[in-house]
């Protein structure tokens, strides 16, 4: 693998939904480079747009949604031109396949586990007969179900929850992707069931030679996974960089935010941290930083301009007028220089 070779590039992209006879701007102007190989986390509050901006990467938008700007490059060709089922059955599963975070729904409840991995085989690697059996026993393997002969033979209901989520990730792997969507893959688990399917995920990207994206708001399984991060508020990627970049050298106000509400960093005896007031009408036109209202570090200029990016580094840029070399030095939370402090200590003794 070429490192740092883009896979997949998103340029100013926009997604409206029109809702009671009025237009939601879900996307507003993202642009993102996917880089091959790496695994790319995508943080941020319910309703920020995680989910919507990478469903246009594979057309499953809901009916009334639809991509009014901007471009979706893949392979030489515009997936945000594409209109037809017969153009998306050509990237769905076969070039971009997506883990779901509820496995129950994403499960036929009336077709064994077995014959369901083996519809993907077939459809997307044209074996059949024993051949696409013996292939679907394989997939049940990889990712640690145990009995697979056994397993194959028995229906959703039958498997546990964990095993569920490993049957969802057999069958996106068995449509031979090159892009991994992993949406919320590890919400509905406990917590023990949560580290063994990231590892399993981690094993199948060196596998397979999968490219992933993890869309989340736990940072715990972000620090886990993640190369890079990007960092979602209303409809447009704030902050992106490398994971260490991101938690130990965060400059968006609601990326400190974000990092104040882990529940490690609480004080016994004191309520844990919010976020105060609610994220922005998308109904309405944003003038200025969508989070200004929620910011207690906004300027006068966040009100009325939406910030440009300013450049950290070649990794590492920001959506924030704070960056600005006319703007007031201001510090992150005492919370959030903690936590910093002792990421780059230890990463000093490595």
């Amino acid at each position: 693998m070429e490192q740092n070779e883009v896979i997949l590039s998103v340029r100013d992209l926009e997604v409206q939904f029109t809702l009671r006879g009025q237009t939601l701007t879900a996307i507003r102007g993202i642009s993102l480079d996917l880089l091959r190989g790496e695994s790319l986390a995508i943080v941020g509050e319910s309703g920020s747009g995680k989910s919507v901006f990478t469903k246009s990467f594979m057309g499953m938008l809901d009916n009334n949604g639809h991509v009014s700007g901007g471009s979706i490059l893949y392979k030489g060709q515009d997936l945000a031109k594409y209109t037809s089922s017969a153009e998306w059955r050509k990237i769905r599963g076969h070039e971009i396949a997506m883990v779901f975070q509820d496995p129950m729904t994403s499960l036929n409840p009336l077709k064994t586990v077995g014959r369901q991995i083996q519809e993907a085989v077939e459809l997307h690697q044209g074996l059949k007969g024993r051949a696409a059996r013996q292939k679907t026993i394989e997939y049940l393997t990889d990712v640690g179900i145990p009995a697979p002969e056994k397993r194959y033979r028995q229906y959703p209901h039958e498997f546990s929850g964990g095993m569920r989520q490993r049957a969802v990730i057999a069958t996106a792997m068995a449509c031979n992707p090159e892009i991994l969507i992993c949406d919320e893959p590890t919400t509905a688990l406990d917590v023990t069931i949560q580290a063994q399917i990231i590892e399993l995920l981690r094993d199948m990207q060196k596998k397979y030679h999968l490219t992933i994206i993890y869309i989340t708001h736990d940072l715990g399984v972000v620090a886990k996974v993640a190369d890079r991060v990007a960092v979602m508020y209303a409809g447009d990627i704030i902050e992106i960089g490398t994971s260490y970049e991101i938690f130990y050298h965060a400059r968006h106000p609601y990326t400190w935010a974000l990092l104040s509400s882990l529940p490690q960093l609480g004080v016994k005896g004191e309520p844990l941290f919010s976020i105060q007031g609610t994220p922005p009408n998308l109904f309405k036109a944003i003038e200025g930083d969508a989070f200004a209202p929620r910011n207690p570090y906004a300027l006068k200029i966040d009100y009325l301009i939406r910030p440009p990016y300013f450049e950290l580094s070649p990794t590492h840029k920001v959506r924030s007028w704070l960056e600005d070399p006319r703007a007031p030095e201001t510090a992150p939370p005492d919370t959030v220089q903690r936590m910093m402090a002792r990421g780059r200590e230890a990463a000093d003794r490595v």
